[in-house]
């Protein structure tokens, strides 16, 4: 089944959060570690690629447009992640 793009999610920590947790991490690693996390919470069909495209297949496109990805996001244990790729 073919998949559609239906909308872009933001999931990478901004600068911002990293200056308050104050130490250096593999951000990329984070980044990736944080991604494999919310696509591991999505519905099969639905998944969200490295540049913050979500795609999914065309019967589940509203599903995937109506998710709160903000409440997806607040689920993943960013500290561990963090902790898990400190340099």
């Amino acid at each position: 089944m073919s998949q559609i793009e239906t909308g872009i999610v933001s999931y990478t920590l901004s600068s911002d959060y990293y200056a308050q947790v104050g130490a250096d991490f593999d951000t990329e690693a984070v980044d990736d570690a944080i991604l494999a996390e919310l696509n591991r919470k999505l519905p099969a069909g639905i998944v969200v690629e490295r540049s913050g495209k979500v795609l999914a297949d065309e019967d589940l496109a509203e599903v995937a447009r109506s998710l709160d990805w903000q409440a997806l996001l607040q689920q993943i244990d960013v500290d561990q992640i963090l902790a898990d790729h400190a340099r």
